[in-house]
């Protein structure tokens, strides 16, 4: 077994010599055995070894007893050692995780604060081969998601340096073998062999069918897992210049959005990977109730022929498409409430979005663009409004008959709908729309000869 696992370190570069090694310790078969294979190679590789133990406190006395055992080995084979216990049932409760979870989260805590304070290299874990097979075949029961099976990494960075398992080329038979041969006892802990944990069943009930057939499994599976993850790395690599290039972020708002032919244009496999990555962006820990079915409503919705639909994703995640457009945001309304004001004449007028009117008289009518708007003083009633929508708002303007629905003109415009809601509307003191800005220029009454001109110029905010 020690040829074999030296043999898979240089394969995977997963130690150089001189490195300071914190090595994770239980107590149980694999993390002694492993504690054991590094002590037996200490001066070929000239490595210092930092034996690291959390007591979870939760089987009392009995997990403390399993950190003192670490202790004394790590005295026997002259280690250093490092132990501490941490509080996992009341951070559990406080912060609402199953009990695997919360070990896990200060278990590692723990980890990092020892690599910093070591400048440590690595960090080495007893996972083994059964480890790796039950892993991969538990994803493979719960996930649609091509990406979650590539099981547990080799090697992976992590704090000051890189998390790194030796032991996945070995099977849990062979470590106890190891441990048999070298009169290392292990502490045992009764959960393992509790079938309420997931792992424990596939452990006890699904592995060793699969190992009737094929013995070597593991094997099989560990160069299953590193191919995928090649694979997964390059595919990824891929996805992320896609999101870098078309998608936008506002780290502000915390939202985004991209242009949907744009995005089409990709091969399906990196759409895919850069929707994970924008979910990955948005959310500061996925929600558990985020799927596959997710994804596959957020690709139906790119390929919706409707102009305007939004979709709800778990903790408050809007996904709106906007007729090319699709938008990710938390807000219920992305811009500030509605607004109505007079408009200065002369002078500034400033949005809540920051958009600003400039006003002023000029002496003869000039051409106008989409952002300018120009009357006479009679030809509507003053003062002039600015003012967001109302429900029933119509408009009439030169060549149409009768009046059409500013909804109306909004859909044939292709405006999204959640900027319609805060859209500038200039009226006269009566109500008459004369001007949907940037959209549509209303009918004045009939210019009068010596009536002074009023020009109205629109700048869009950034805000």
């Amino acid at each position: 077994m020690k040829t074999m696992i030296t043999h898979f370190i240089k394969k995977h570069h997963l130690l150089t010599k001189q490195a300071t090694v914190l090595v994770g310790v239980s107590g149980g078969p694999d993390s002694l055995a492993l504690l054991h294979y590094l002590h037996s190679i200490r001066q070929e590789w000239e490595i210092r070894i930092i034996a690291v133990t959390v007591d979870h406190q939760l089987r009392g006395e009995a997990s403390l007893e399993d950190l003192r055992y670490v202790k004394r080995f790590c005295k026997t084979w002259d280690i250093e050692f490092v132990g501490t216990s941490v509080d996992v049932p009341s951070y559990k409760k406080k912060h609402k995780l199953g009990t695997q979870l919360a070990a896990r989260k200060l278990r590692y805590k723990f980890f990092e604060e020892q690599m910093e304070l070591y400048n440590a290299d690595l960090l080495m874990l007893g996972h083994h081969g059964d480890d790796q097979a039950e892993t991969m075949l538990m994803r493979m029961v719960r996930s649609a998601d091509s990406q979650a099976l590539a099981g547990i990494p080799v090697k992976r960075d992590f704090a000051t340096g890189a998390i790194v398992r030796p032991f996945l080329c070995v099977t849990k038979e062979q470590i106890w073998n190891y441990c048999e041969v070298h009169h290392i006892k292990p502490r045992l802990d009764p959960s393992n062999h509790e079938t309420t944990y997931t792992r424990n069943y596939f452990r006890k009930h699904v592995l060793p069918l699969i190992k009737e057939k094929n013995s070597n499994i593991h094997t099989t599976i560990q160069h299953l897992s590193e191919t995928l993850e090649a694979d997964q790395a390059y595919l990824n690599r891929q996805a992320q210049e896609m999101v870098d290039t078309i998608v936008m972020f506002d780290k502000e708002r915390c939202q985004v959005s991209f242009e949907i032919k744009l995005f089409k244009t990709y091969a399906f496999a990196l759409q895919r990977r850069a929707f994970h990555l924008i979910l990955n962006y948005l959310y500061t820990d996925l929600p558990k109730d985020l799927s596959y079915v997710h994804e596959e409503q957020f690709f139906a919705l790119l390929h919706r022929k409707t102009g305007n639909a939004q979709l709800d994703f778990p903790s408050g995640l809007k996904v709106e498409k906007a007729y090319n457009q699709l938008k990710c945001h938390f807000q219920d309304d992305l811009h500030t409430d509605s607004y109505h004001m007079l408009l200065k004449i002369p002078g500034k007028t400033v949005l809540p979005d920051g958009s600003v009117f400039t006003t002023e008289y000029v002496d003869e009518y000039q051409e106008q663009s989409e952002q300018t708007f120009i009357l006479q003083s009679g030809q509507a009633a003053l003062p002039l409004h600015i003012r967001t929508r109302k429900h029933g708002d119509k408009m009439r303007w030169k060549g149409l008959q009768g009046s059409k629905k500013v909804k109306d003109i909004f859909i044939d415009a292709k405006i999204p709908r959640s900027e319609r809601g805060t859209w500038p509307i200039i009226t006269d003191n009566n109500g008459e729309i004369l001007w949907l800005v940037g959209l549509k220029k209303g009918l004045l009454e009939k210019q009068a000869d010596n009536a002074a001109f009023i020009q109205l110029n629109y700048e869009k905010g950034n805000m």
